[in-house]
């Protein structure tokens, strides 16, 4: 079984065993196993340390002692499940009772002494079958796309705007377009916006949404619904289960939904990344613009980004100035998806405005072209009048 796991799954466990004995045993299995390093604790968490602790490590399996407090331990098991973290119940002894307690609580697997490998990895493969099961019914729906900075001023908040308002274009009749960055957002001054709400306001009625309130979360802009930041920067408070809630409820909603979203050093970006289709990471030609996506990529993986999730977005492209595209290519490891070249005029113009960028300029065109390439759909020929094509005849006699 590769360190990915079954069928490509990727584990992080973290082993919550106040019992030293089932720890050491469990342990010794697992590394026989080339499995990724156990995250321990020695001792039961409360429920804002487990939260911390989930996210701190980017868990995705949890193996639960419950039988040295089985109180404390069954609790735990249903707010793992709130978290959506699988969990795997340790105990020294086949205790069916227990067992019953355990699957009713949200325990996914139930494991006892003696653990052996083959023990493991069978519960592993069901799990791993089970997270796929998941997925693919939580990512239903509408298709979710993300754009994050490689490195600031990399300008993936104008193109997250553009790109909405061209995908709209296409025939596309529900498009969202949010602005998930809590501190530097910019979308309602681009756009020239207002709104007494913000995805803060969204994320804390997750559980609760429905249309009514839905539709008075965001602000209608040229065909595309606009969920904005708030306009006082803020802390966000909130579960890892509620943005899942959030995120799966545009999915609903939504045909497409673009979320311009901030770099994957907090959880907050981080968490977003994880849940949306394809990640558009931008950044521009410049050295330290594809050093720092180096980093960015380097951050992505290490805290478990599925890479082919990732497409490249070379913004202001000057084939004059800065790398070349196969150097960038070579640099980062990563195909570059899309060129978009470098148009200061038409993009100042269009931010003066408050407009989207003409798809008759440069930039625009490249965004469109991005916007079919990500839904795989094309823009509808223009229908030229016959009397109209006549008349342009004549005057040129």
């Amino acid at each position: 079984m590769s360190p990915n796991g079954a069928s490509g799954v990727t584990w992080k466990p973290l082993l919550i065993c106040p019992n030293a004995d089932l720890a050491h045993k469990l342990s010794a299995v697992w590394r026989t196993m080339a499995q990724p390093e156990v995250v321990e604790s020695p001792r039961y968490i409360d429920r804002s340390s487990l939260g911390a602790l989930i996210a701190g490590h980017a868990v995705t399996l949890c193996f639960l002692d419950v039988g040295t407090d089985r109180e404390l331990a069954l609790g735990l098991v249903a707010a793992l499940k709130d978290l959506r973290v699988p969990v795997a119940a340790l105990h020294s002894v086949n205790d069916p009772d227990l067992i019953l307690n355990c699957l009713r609580q949200g325990a996914a697997e139930f494991l006892y002494l003696p653990f052996s490998a083959d023990q493991i990895r069978a519960a592993m493969e069901r799990l791993a079958k089970r997270a796929q099961a998941a997925q693919a019914q939580a990512r239903s729906g509408g298709t979710v796309f993300c754009l994050m900075r490689g490195k600031s001023g990399s300008g993936n908040t104008t193109i997250a705007c553009n790109l909405a308002f061209q995908i709209q274009a296409l025939n596309c009749h529900k498009v969202l377009l949010a602005d998930l960055d809590p501190l530097t957002g910019t979308i309602a001054f681009l756009l020239k916006l207002n709104s007494a709400y913000s995805f803060v306001h969204t994320l804390a009625n997750s559980s609760r949404m429905d249309e009514t309130l839905w539709k008075g979360m965001v602000t209608p802009c040229r065909g595309v619904d606009v969920l904005l930041s708030p306009e006082i920067p803020a802390d966000l408070v909130y579960e890892p289960a509620d943005v899942v809630s959030m995120v799966n409820y545009w999915r609903q909603l939504y045909e497409y939904s673009v979320l311009d979203i901030p770099g994957p050093y907090g959880e907050w970006g981080l968490s977003l990344a994880k849940l949306c289709d394809e990640l558009l990471l931008v950044t521009t030609n410049e050295l330290p613009a594809v050093h720092a996506t180096q980093n960015t990529l380097a951050c992505l993986e290490d805290r478990g980004v599925d890479k082919s999730k990732i497409k490249l977005i070379v913004n202001r492209y000057n084939t004059e100035i800065g790398l070349s595209s196969e150097a960038i290519e070579t640099a980062l490891e990563l195909k570059v998806y899309q060129h978009l070249p470098s148009d200061f005029e038409s993009v100042q113009k269009a931010l003066i405005e408050g407009k989207s960028i003409p798809a008759s300029t440069k930039v625009g065109r490249s965004i469109a072209e991005l916007a079919e390439k990500l839904t795989g759909r094309t823009s509808a020929p223009k229908k030229h009048s016959l009397f109209g094509g006549l008349f342009s005849s004549l005057t040129k006699i």
